[in-house]
């Protein structure tokens, strides 16, 4: 099934009347949003709700149940078989989501500005265009039915509220289920406050239940009075289920029936001057305060710190953020892990090892405590250091084993990549302009390319002081544009960044630069112009391609130029010179493009088969990556090499997959010039040998493999072709 919902990390419980009545808003109403209080489990509803419709939507079309399904019909009024739900909860429902279900987390969002970007990453648009970004999505979406879930709206509800109408107005086909604690305010739209457990009821205490005996197995529960206790607790929380789970994890260094009387002692207390909640806030806000109360004063410190992260981070992160004053280094992984043990901080499991995060809520109280302490300037500094250091690490290992790891860790951190940028955008423009250029060829190759524009145009706009800081950044928004198409704005960029390079100097920045033309030269018919400025820029720099990003880039650039210009034998040799060294190395994203240009060069030379190798090695190495762009271009020459080698229903289908792919990047097919004719030529002869409809119906295959896990298993089952 397409889509990227979060994976449930803890067992669901209860709430099988909303799940029921979003069964039906989901079949026939186009927005629904679920409010209420923070901790009271809209998001945990969302999720499950989503996860069922991304289930459902696997299955074969069924009709529409009989019986009143309308949304605003109560439970106990719905037809007892509607969408096959029987007394044990299975059911199942129509397929109304063949395009997927996405989600789009907003609560990691501190801006506005952030909110398209964010949803356009989450229904895995990749634009490449200089179009408004609102307006390619709109056209991405236009043909496509799909379920997109705006988790944690309320921040920005106003903005959410206008994106959403221009969305639904755009895509007919499309449904958004949003969370909020207040509703977007849009005509069209069904809401539903999400209540607390109710407090007396069998799921609040279901839940209690579970969350200890999940750590503590069921000895605890088993203790004099603990059923009783544990029904107080859920009674006194008012089944809220965030306030549950952490009373729940207080047992262990207490009773049950100790948190219970613990609980009740707190709730007699007044609320503490500074923390204003609203009404309905306040058991929940007594909870935390609670659970605030009871950590140990660098636990408590700890928290407020840790409340500056926007995503998950990883104890290293921790450390270098939190770390200071009565906090030692040395402590700050141990105090996180007792946190964690307080259901304070959650951790998740990832490919990247253990990382971290905190609840909105939870961060939320500790973010009042970090302004109480007076730290928070203080720490929103650390923090952007933090990741600008990262970005530093992440530029050095570019050209070397540390590559990929690299590319995945900025990726996974890329809520907290944009929060530092917004902080040295405000304190610091000339941070924000080293930070931004260091992103570039990062964020370029995975799918951030409009960010990357915007944040450097932001950037240059207020550091304006003459040096290598801002010819990088000036540099990084060359090649930015220059991916975009927009290649009159480029032409004048790289005229500046020359110009601005001789006069300061360094070499590093003159090779940076001829990067820049050979690029654009490349690309606009001028590769003569773009292969004299690389090989200028070298000739004198002592050293070899893998010393710096830059050089390594620069001889790709040396590479494209000869096999525009059709210097095929140079090319070749050259490239392959090349790519021996990125295999020695690990390097990717360089040898992505050389397997590309040798594909080229075999292609031209009339042996298919090795074409096909080179492509689908530069296919896999793009599919590591997250390079949608890079997958676009790989799978159309993948198409032209199957055909030149008869194979003429593979080439069909990497054909419909390719041109998915060029839809996701918002631009039409844009691969090397020169490969254009032999690429036509080969799509005439692959229709001619299937026929027009087995033609489309391969091609129809091949489209509905657009995306990571079926583009491996469509097109690179064994990849083979060289090592």
């Amino acid at each position: 099934m397409k889509g990227n919902i979060p994976p449930e990390t803890t067992s669901f419980v209860g709430r099988d009347t909303e799940l029921l009545w979003l069964d039906r808003a989901l079949a026939h109403r186009r927005l629904i949003t679920l409010t209420g209080p923070g901790g009271v489990g809209k998001t945990r509803l969302a999720q499950r709700a989503a996860l069922r419709a991304a289930s459902a939507s696997e299955g074969p079309e069924r009709p529409a149940p009989h019986g009143d399904t309308s949304p605003g019909a109560p439970a106990g009024r719905a037809d007892g078989n509607a969408y096959g739900r029987t007394g044990g909860g299975a059911y199942t429902a129509p397929a109304r989501f063949p395009d997927g279900v996405w989600w789009a987390d907003l609560a990691t969002l501190d801006s506005p500005h952030l909110l398209l970007p964010t949803v356009s990453d989450a229904v895995d648009l990749a634009d490449h265009s200089p179009r408004m970004p609102v307006e390619s999505l709109c056209e991405w979406l236009a043909d496509k039915r799909l379920l997109l879930v705006l988790d944690s709206c309320e921040h920005m509800a106003d903005d959410c509220a206008q994106l959403v109408g221009e969305l639904l107005t755009a895509a007919p086909g499309l449904t958004v289920l949003a969370t909020s604690r207040r509703p977007l305010g849009n005509t069209r739209e069904a809401v539903r406050e999400v209540a607390p457990l109710p407090a007396d009821g069998a799921d609040a205490l279901a839940l209690f239940r579970e969350r200890v005996t999940a750590r503590l197995g069921p000895a605890p529960l088993a203790e004099p009075g603990a059923e009783a206790a544990a029904a107080a607790v859920c009674r006194r929380l008012e089944g809220i289920p965030l306030a549950i789970e952490l009373a729940a994890a207080q047992v262990g260094a207490a009773s049950v029936v100790e948190v219970a009387e613990k609980l009740g002692s707190r709730f007699a207390l007044p609320e503490r001057p500074g923390f204003v909640w609203p009404p309905r806030h306040r058991t929940l806000r007594t909870a935390i305060g609670w659970s605030h109360e009871l950590c140990a004063p660098l636990e408590r410190l700890l928290w407020a710190r840790l409340s500056v992260f926007r995503g998950a981070f990883d104890v290293s992160a921790a450390e270098a953020v939190a770390a200071g004053g009565p906090l030692a280094f040395a402590d700050v992984a141990t105090t996180l892990e007792r946190l964690v043990e307080q259901s304070v901080v959650l951790r998740v499991s990832t490919g990247l090892g253990d990382r971290y995060r905190m609840l909105d809520t939870i961060r939320e109280y500790g973010q009042e405590w970090l302004r109480e302490l007076g730290e928070t300037g203080a720490v929103a500094t650390r923090h952007a250091e933090h990741f600008s250091e990262l970005a530093r690490w992440a530029d050095a290992s570019w050209s070397g084993a540390d590559q990929l790891l690299a590319y995945r860790l900025i990726e996974d951190t890329h809520p907290d990549l944009r929060a530092a940028l917004d902080h040295w955008l405000a304190h610091d423009p000339a941070a924000a302009a080293e930070l931004a250029s260091l992103l570039v060829y990062f964020w370029t190759c995975c799918g951030h390319l409009k960010e990357a524009r915007a944040t450097l145009e932001q950037a240059l706009e207020r550091y304006t002081v003459p040096g290598p800081t801002r010819i990088r950044a000036l540099t990084g928004l060359g090649v930015t544009v220059t991916l975009q198409g927009d290649h009159e704005a480029a032409a004048a960029i790289d005229a500046e960044v020359r110009a601005a390079a001789e006069a300061d100097g360094g070499r590093e920045l003159l090779i940076a630069a001829a990067c820049l033309t050979g690029l654009l030269g490349m690309l606009t018919g001028r590769a003569a112009e773009g292969l004299a400025a690389v090989r200028a820029a070298v000739a004198d720099a002592p050293g070899g391609p893998f010393d710096s990003p830059d050089r390594l880039r620069c001889a790709l650039a040396e590479v494209l130029s000869l096999t525009a210009l059709g210097a095929f034998e140079e090319g070749r040799a050259m490239a392959l010179e090349l790519r021996a060294g990125c295999v020695r190395t690990g390097e990717l994203w360089a040898r992505s493009y050389l397997d590309y240009q040798l594909s080229i060069v075999a292609l031209f030379s009339a042996t298919p088969a090795e074409a096909v190798g080179y492509a689908r090695t530069m296919l896999e190495s793009k599919r590591l990556l997250g390079d949608a762009f890079g997958i676009a271009l790989g799978l159309d020459l993948l198409a032209a090499a199957l055909a030149a080698d008869g194979r003429a229903e593979e080439a069909a289908s990497a054909y419909g997959t390719g041109g998915a792919y060029w839809r996701s990047v918002g631009h039409p097919q844009r691969g090397a010039p020169e490969l254009q004719p032999i690429r036509e030529r080969c799509e005439q002869t692959a229709r001619a040998a299937l026929g027009d409809e087995a033609y489309a119906a391969a091609l129809a295959r091949g489209a509905a493999a657009h995306a990571p896990a079926s583009l491996a298993a469509a097109h690179l089952p064994d990849l083979p072709g060289p090592a």
